[in-house]
């Protein structure tokens, strides 16, 4: 059996490589766990992960958060706004299926956007948090 937070990760990657409005703002599906020396801006990178114990009715519960990074130069903060804004759309209380593990809930967390040291990187920081029933397959 799958891992939950690897479940979740690529059910997340396969979603935001099938939304539409994300691949267009993106130029293409430039979705990557750990990017190429060479990505071309923009993208976005799957990144930080938090498991949490989240039981109260006697089941194992587990509560996951995950950063999504949008990566942007093209000037301005817009282009990072408009990814973070299509990433918000593709998952927001999304129907995923992470293999093996049945998903009760993904919502949108929080989301900071903001201009790196060098000048002219923008940076998107998009968090979500995910329940889910430790042990429980989808129905």
């Amino acid at each position: 059996m799958t891992t939950a937070s690897v479940a979740l990760r690529a059910a997340i990657h396969d979603a935001l490589l099938a939304d539409g409005a994300l691949t267009s703002a993106l130029g293409g599906g430039k979705i990557y766990d750990e990017p190429p020396r060479d990505a071309g801006f923009p993208y976005v990178t799957l990144g930080e992960a938090r498991l949490t114990d989240a039981s109260s009715d006697g089941g194992l519960t587990q509560e996951h958060q995950l950063t999504l990074h949008a990566w942007s130069r093209k000037g301005g903060h817009r282009e990072a706004h408009v990814i973070a804004g299509a990433l918000l759309q593709a998952l927001d209380d999304a129907p995923l299926s992470p293999e093996g593990h049945r998903l009760v809930n993904l919502r949108f967390a929080i989301a900071d956007i903001r201009r790196e040291s060098d000048g002219r990187t923008y940076h998107a920081l998009v968090r979500f948090r995910r329940r889910r029933r430790v042990g429980a397959e989808e129905p």
